[in-house]
């Protein structure tokens, strides 16, 4: 079928609207000529366009070596193997196939490029302690198993989640029944039905093969059967109800299963053959999320390369847990943990009501101990701080709030500079400059409305115990800027490495620099257990201690100082309190702060830190 020449102009200026957007939006320029490169203009992951639909369309035209879903939008990409082929696609399927939203013929585009954003989920590494044992299991063992649960008789009622996509899934539970709505189990009602003697064979034959693992017999197993079509929602065996490892045996069919990491936005596919076991353990386990898309068929590799599509047949998943004794999780990946979650959440409480001690033990008072020493260390300005100081116009006045050593104090030459601190010594060291300051709590600033042109709070506000107070720093930065005047703050990001490029914090330590070898990139060292420090005179709270120089695992921590004094070879250790910042969080506690009485001139990533520079609206 081909297209009349009044229905190829339509389609032609449509085309050219949709290329305008997604040249805006993704940051890619598109062809007059055939590329290997096709843009579907119209149809994406909002649209509800399925990978596998566009694929079996496809690749009846050409061979595919890559599909691109940008999540949330309404455009998706196809690379071919060859122009010819992609010719040949766009030919076939531009304006005629009904593959759109609501029946509407898709939109075909020739790119140079595609989004530089796309991670390819088959070609990223799979997540670290997540091992694939092919043929596990033989035929026949497949067979005692699929008897032995009888998946097919005997079943409990269907999975009565209210995804309804889960709602005909038949599912039976062995040792404990696994409750759906907790994610969990009731230890206190074992079931008669205990899991299958057979099994034990799989124990000896898994303790062979991987003996390094934290071994146990498992004592709780859920069997789901999938018809074609059905799946599971991602997620993470709750951390506290269960041991690591996690076991996963496949019976009947393969199955593409993915893996996803919150913290990352990685996102992983790994395809289960029949009779495989998958072994969840350590970062995979804890800190990945693992579901099956319901679909009836899987995209895969191709045996000669690009991909192709496979028909989903009936499957049986074992899916084998061994419950933890305390129900209390002590594992390294905070993210997804219900214990460290509780403990974070028990933790803000404490924090709250003990802030001031906290600030007065684990920051006032370190610096005072510290001061010359830290002063030492810090006497290099950051270039887009000090850009900012001599941007002031003549006769400006300048308040920098929690000045230090007064480093950016000397900054100006022409505006007028004002430090303020908390920390005697420091200010000691300012004095001894012949730096303008006077001492006070960034809580309490001693000027007047609308008194200084521009502020800088610069790795001040995390050091402030709790989101009250790290807005109460920022209200009275703005209380004393005059209209139109601006301020820039800078505090610590929980991500080092923002933009794939390590930190200078990181890069301080020798070890980040090294790649790693190629055994330890395979099976990367244990996470070290995270080391809780009480707060002096803080009743029940504690903070973990961080470990220098490597990526933040929490945000509010004790960050080491180490000192050695005249009289000792040894080093003392201080530990400061810091609230490292998510992205996004400091300009949502500005906002909170001034409201509509602010605008946000600029958002940045800088030297490891999030900084924004805002401005106080004219009355």
């Amino acid at each position: 079928m081909t297209l009349s020449k009044n229905l190829e102009k339509k389609i032609g200026k449509k085309i050219k609207r949709c290329q305008l957007l997604i040249e805006k939006d993704a940051g890619i320029t598109f062809s007059d000529e055939p590329t290997k490169l096709i843009a579907i203009c119209n149809a994406g992951l909002s649209t509800g366009l399925q990978q596998e639909a566009l694929l079996k369309e496809a690749l009846q035209h050409g061979t595919i070596q890559q599909v691109l879903f940008p999540p949330g939008k309404s455009y998706c990409f196809l690379q071919c193997s060859s122009i010819t082929e992609a010719d040949g696609i766009y030919t076939a399927l531009n304006g005629l196939c009904t593959l759109g939203q609501d029946g509407a013929v898709l939109l075909l585009a020739f790119c140079n490029s595609l989004p530089a954003y796309h991670d390819d989920p088959w070609n990223a590494g799979r997540p670290n302690g997540l091992i694939l044992e092919h043929d596990f299991i033989d035929e026949t063992m497949e067979q005692a198993l699929l008897e032995a649960v009888q998946i097919s008789e005997d079943t409990d009622r269907p999975d009565t989640e209210p995804n309804k996509t889960l709602k005909h899934r038949k599912v039976k539970h062995f040792g404990y029944e696994f409750v759906y709505g907790s994610n969990n189990v009731d230890r206190t009602k074992p079931l008669e039905r205990k899991i299958p003697s057979v099994c034990g064979e799989l124990w000896q034959k898994l303790q062979q093969l991987h003996p390094h693992l934290r071994w146990h017999v498992p004592d709780q197993l859920t069997v789901n059967q999938y018809e074609p079509g059905q799946g599971i929602p991602p997620h993470v065996d709750t951390h506290s109800a269960f041991d690591d490892p996690i076991l996963s045996l496949s019976l009947g069919s393969n199955v593409v299963m993915e893996f996803k990491q919150p913290s990352s936005e990685k996102a992983v596919c790994v395809d289960l053959p029949s009779r495989s076991l998958l072994i969840m353990s350590g970062e995979s386990r804890y800190d990945w999320t693992h579901g099956i898309t319901p679909r009836k068929m899987d995209t895969i590799p191709a045996p000669n390369g690009g991909l192709t599509v496979r028909k989903r047949q009936l499957r049986v998943s074992l899916t084998f847990r061994k419950l933890l004794p305390n129900e209390q999780c002590g594992c390294t990946f905070p993210r997804l943990c219900d214990t460290a979650q509780q403990s974070v959440s028990n933790r803000a409480s404490l924090l709250a009501s003990h802030a001031a001690q906290v600030e007065a033990e684990n920051v006032h008072r370190v610096y005072n101990e510290i001061a010359k020493h830290f002063s030492d260390t810090r006497h290099s300005p950051w270039p887009r701080v000090e850009a900012f100081v001599r941007s002031l116009s003549a006769g400006d006045v300048l308040l920098d709030v929690g000045c230090g050593n007064g480093k950016y104090l000397a900054s100006s030459g022409c505006s007028v500079v004002l430090g303020c601190d908390r920390s005697e010594g420091l200010l000691q060291v300012c004095i001894e400059r012949g730096f303008n300051v006077l001492q006070c709590d960034c809580l309490a600033v001693p000027f007047r409305d609308h008194s200084v042109d521009a502020c800088i709070s610069i790795a001040v506000i995390h050091h402030l115990a709790t989101d009250e107070r790290r807005q109460q720093a920022i209200s009275e930065m703005l209380r004393v800027l005059r209209p139109g005047g601006r301020a820039l703050i800078y505090v610590w990001a929980k991500n080092q490495e923002a933009n794939a490029k390590k930190s200078s914090y990181l890069r301080q330590n020798k070890q980040n620099n090294k790649p790693p070898a190629e055994d330890e990139a395979k099976n990367p060292p244990d996470t070290q257990p995270v080391q809780l420090e009480r707060i002096s005179g803080a009743g029940d709270c504690t903070l973990p201690v961080h470990t220098n120089r490597t990526q933040f695992q929490h945000q509010d921590l004790l960050v080491p100082w180490k000192l050695r004094s005249n009289e000792s070879t040894e080093k003392a250790t201080f530990l400061r309190y810091y609230h490292v910042f998510e992205e996004h969080e400091l300009e949502k506690l500005c906002f909170a702060s001034g409201g509509d009485s602010i605008v946000l001139l600029e958002s940045y990533y800088d030297q490891g830190n999030w900084c924004v520079v805002l401005q106080k609206k004219a009355n």
